[in-house]
């Protein structure tokens, strides 16, 4: 499941590293994408971090539609956030980048891949089942604006 090189090419996107040159548009895409999105402070605190992986997805013209962030530590695993630009989504590129993050993880010895996800978003709570995500837990009140719980999601990854 690991990428080949530093990229992995679906559907005209190129899925790569992230780059300090792609905070601007990373940052855009997660003000779209979330009501209480995170700051330049936690992505640039993320693309430095030896623990995390950090993807974006780009069209031929390079312009980033979509990005994931993993931490993997030992042999566990969170996917901290993935968002997909909305005039982009519903293309497979969250699967997409989705998929390379687990690779990642995995290829850096993870046997557990942990999440957060709204209740309320039933695409992405598809999209992290057809991976064979399965509910652990529920955080009550958990995200802000709104208010809402999150499901706490597990995949065991097999070896």
């Amino acid at each position: 499941m690991s990428l080949t090189g530093l990229e992995r090419r679906m559907s005209g996107m190129a899925i790569r590293a992230a780059t300090a040159a792609d905070m601007l548009s990373v940052g855009l895409i997660e003000r779209d994408s979330f009501a209480d999105p995170w700051g330049s402070r936690e992505f640039t605190s993320a693309l430095e971090s030896p623990h995390t992986i950090f993807l974006v997805a780009a069209d031929a013209g390079g312009i980033v539609c979509g990005y994931v962030i993993a931490l993997a530590v030992q042999d566990e695993a969170e996917v901290l956030n993935l968002a997909v630009s909305p005039t982009d989504r519903g293309k497979g590129i969250g699967a997409g980048l989705l998929d390379a993050a687990i690779g990642r993880v995995c290829d850096r010895g993870a046997a557990n891949i942990y999440l957060e996800v709204r209740e309320s978003n039933e695409a992405a709570r598809g999209l992290y089942a057809s991976r064979g995500f399965e509910e652990i837990s529920r955080r009550v009140k958990y995200y802000r604006s709104p208010v809402e719980d999150a499901l706490v999601l597990h995949l065991a990854v097999q070896r």
